[in-house]
């Protein structure tokens, strides 16, 4: 070797040790559900990756529920998560507005209300003194159950009501339901297409019903306030590759569930019954609008729950929807308001 091609290999190697070094690392968090299936696929086929480029490290972060995401961006551990419109609602408001920004929606639909078959529930009026789950307290499935028991005239029996509202985890719910120790429960996809094909459930109200042209937001994704400050032309990649996969989901549905449920079975050590899964996807729609008039609806439902305090929190603010629409802008998309 030359004293040239030595220097120029030299200065090559250096180079690459600097653009090594200057790689900036994005924290993302997920929950390995059907409801994230942006963030499922994406993980199992590289595709936010291949958007990002080499000088982006992606650090995936696996949460189980939305309050340990939130904790977590909190703490300065994630820079963006997709997850429900509580726990953000929630977020946003413990910390004055001043934690987190939405920046694109990711699902709409997947939620139902389930009854045992053998459980007597027939109408409405059969909740009475009946035992019904929901996720976690305060969750968005919590907050929905009890909107619609109030809507029909019942309370739960912490708000001086007849109707047993028990937060148990999803996994949890289906074992009680076969154990006939479970009326009911409002819960998320794919746990509500579970009670029904494994543990003698049956659909009573599918929540999609419930919303304006069947849409209403079950998650999102987020980022931390000082993170999309510093960083706008990388949540701004990020959202157009959001978008660009999420209309490759809802084009290529067959595939798109396939490595959806390869990613969960990596995550959880199992798959999901091509039946479940089938079904559960009937019920939910990928997006990338975020349904603001839905969160809205929601949040008003979580301060009558006693859940957002004594004043109905200002939540002005909650969206930054900016870089969003300029994505949608150059595709020759509809701005989303």
């Amino acid at each position: 070797m030359t004293k040239r091609s030595f220097f120029a290999s030299a200065c090559w190697f250096l180079l690459l040790g600097a653009l090594a070094g200057a790689q900036t690392v994005i924290r993302v968090g997920a929950f390995p559900n059907i409801t994230h299936p942006q963030a499922m696929v994406g993980k199992n086929n590289g595709w936010f990756e291949k958007a990002m480029g080499p000088q982006v490290k992606i650090e995936w972060k696996s949460f189980n529920a939305g309050p340990s995401a939130i904790e977590a961006l909190f703490a300065g551990a994630i820079d963006m998560t997709y997850i429900g419109p509580n726990p953000a609602i929630s977020g946003y408001v413990r910390s004055n507005g001043e934690a987190l920004r939405i920046v694109a929606g990711a699902t709409s639909g997947g939620a139902a209300l389930v009854v045992r078959s053998d459980s007597g529930i027939q109408k409405p009026e059969d909740f009475h003194g009946k035992k019904i789950a929901s996720p976690q307290m305060g969750n968005t499935q919590d907050v929905a159950l009890r909107a619609w028991l109030k809507a029909h005239g019942m309370k739960s029996t912490d708000k001086g009501g007849d109707v047993q509202v028990i937060p148990l985890a999803n996994p949890d719910q289906l074992t009680l339901f076969l154990k006939k120790e479970l009326d009911g429960a409002w819960a998320p996809e794919p746990w509500a297409t579970r009670l029904i094909k494994q543990g003698n459930g049956r659909l009573f109200l599918d929540e999609r019903t419930l919303w304006p042209n069947g849409e209403f937001i079950t998650a999102h994704l987020i980022v931390r306030t000082q993170f999309l400050k510093e960083h706008p032309d990388l949540v701004k990649n990020w959202i157009r590759a959001h978008v660009e996969l999420t209309d490759w989901i809802n084009g290529h549905l067959p595939e798109a569930k396939k490595l959806l449920n390869q990613q969960i079975a990596k995550e959880t050590g199992k798959a999901l019954p091509d039946a479940v899964l089938d079904e559960a996807f009937g019920r939910m729609t990928a997006t990338y609008d975020p349904l603001r008039g839905s969160l809205m609806n929601a949040a008003k439902s979580a301060f009558d729950a006693g859940f957002l305090g004594r004043q109905m929190p200002d939540l002005s603010s909650l969206y930054d929807l900016s870089l969003l629409n300029q994505v949608l802008a150059e595709k020759g998309k509809k701005a989303i308001q």
